[in-house]
């Protein structure tokens, strides 16, 4: 299985450290909030490798961190999009795409965005998607309607089999959010390399998730613990002071 890191985007929301600094390599404490992510997800054995998508300004920093930090058993790719503005980034799903082209990737993903503190392991998540044999996503329970109308909302059965998701609802039908994590199976990829083609968003990865729930069968896990969205610089810096000493 390989772990794809989606960190191409530029974080405007994070001003002046983010101008010329990619976000996921951003110190909270001694770690980077990627180098946290992938101290967990290293020691999956079903992972064999981790490929970081970055856009083209940001790959030699990345580089450069690899090389640096080099401690972790699986072998870490950098894949260099060619985007250098905002304006031109392809987005989380031809990223995605886009590696998976380059790589002539064929084997099952699990696929992260790497702006987030996570309080559980991903290897809980691998064993969901290994036990339903499907592809599946993440989700947890929000109460703050505001805040479902903000991201991906699903409906499950008993078994947690998705039945329906829509992206920021209006009126949100049930209180099951989706974070950015996500399993795609192999036998699954003929849907993602052709998602993009056929009508699916290209921004953001929920939009393939969204995609994929209405074309195949897939799971949801429901988080065992909490994360913490690193989403501009108030939420960067409560991470420092509430978990930079761990």
């Amino acid at each position: 299985m390989k772990n794809i890191v989606i960190a191409a985007g530029y974080a405007t929301r994070l001003g002046e450290l983010t101008k010329n600094f990619p976000k996921p390599l951003l110190k909270i404490g001694e770690k980077s909030i990627l180098g946290r992510m992938l101290d967990d997800i290293d020691q999956i054995p079903e992972i064999d490798e981790h490929i970081i998508i970055s856009n083209h300004r940001f790959a030699p920093i990345f580089e450069k961190w690899k090389n640096e930090e080099g401690r972790w058993k699986k072998p870490i790719t950098i894949v260099d999009d060619g985007t250098e503005t905002n304006e031109t980034r392809l987005g989380a799903v031809c990223d995605l795409l886009f590696a998976m082209d380059k790589l002539n990737i064929d084997d099952d993903l699990l696929v992260v965005a790497a702006d987030n503190l996570l309080f559980f392991s991903f290897q809980e998540f691998v064993d969901f998607a290994n036990e339903k044999q499907t592809s599946c996503i993440m989700c947890h329970e929000q109460p703050s309607i505001e805040k479902l109308q903000r991201t991906g909302v699903i409906v499950v059965d008993e078994q947690m089999k998705v039945l329906n998701m829509e992206e920021k609802p209006e009126v949100p039908k049930s209180h099951w959010a989706v974070p950015p994590f996500y399993i795609y199976l192999k036998k699954d990829l003929d849907l993602v390399r052709h998602s993009v083609e056929n009508g699916c968003g290209k921004d953001a990865p929920g939009n393939l998730a969204h995609y994929m729930v209405e074309h195949t069968t897939m799971h949801a896990w429901p988080m065992s613990a909490g994360r913490f969205d690193i989403g501009s610089l108030d939420t960067y810096y409560q991470a420092i002071e509430k978990y930079g000493k761990n």
